[in-house]
């Protein structure tokens, strides 16, 4: 690395930065995809593509902090952590009960959640139909 030449085209510190950066949105581009994914094939080509992305994004990271280039975070107390552990799985579970009480009354909720689409359409031209 050559920080200090003043004919690289950035200080190699901006240039991790941009790279560190694009591998996070990269992270969360893959995950959606993997998310959104119907086909288990292409769904386990978007996770294994998440995984890698997250070790080179862990391994610039390490190389940056041992550089100095990144604030090594302060260290979190226990029952912080603990604290929002524990709201994110109060979370998730009451977001599983949701899914569960929609997913069981889901044919009058998916026919309701489409009657204004329904009711729009009588007004429009057929042409837009």
């Amino acid at each position: 690395m050559n920080a200090q030449n003043p004919a690289a085209f950035m200080p190699d510190e901006d240039l991790m930065n941009t790279i560190l950066c694009d591998l996070k949105r990269t992270v969360r581009e893959y995950a959606t995809a993997a998310t959104e994914s119907a086909c288990p094939a292409v769904r386990k080509v978007f996770n294994d593509m998440t995984m890698n992305t997250l070790r080179l994004q862990g391994d610039l990271y390490t190389h940056m902090s041992q550089l100095n280039m990144y604030p090594t975070p302060a260290k979190a107390l226990r029952q912080d952590v603990d604290k929002q552990l524990q709201t994110a799985q109060q979370m998730q579970q009451k977001t599983g009960q949701f899914v569960q009480q929609k997913t069981g009354q889901s044919g009058s909720f998916a026919h309701n959640a489409n009657a204004h689409l329904h009711a729009n359409a009588q007004h429009q031209p057929s042409h837009l139909m």
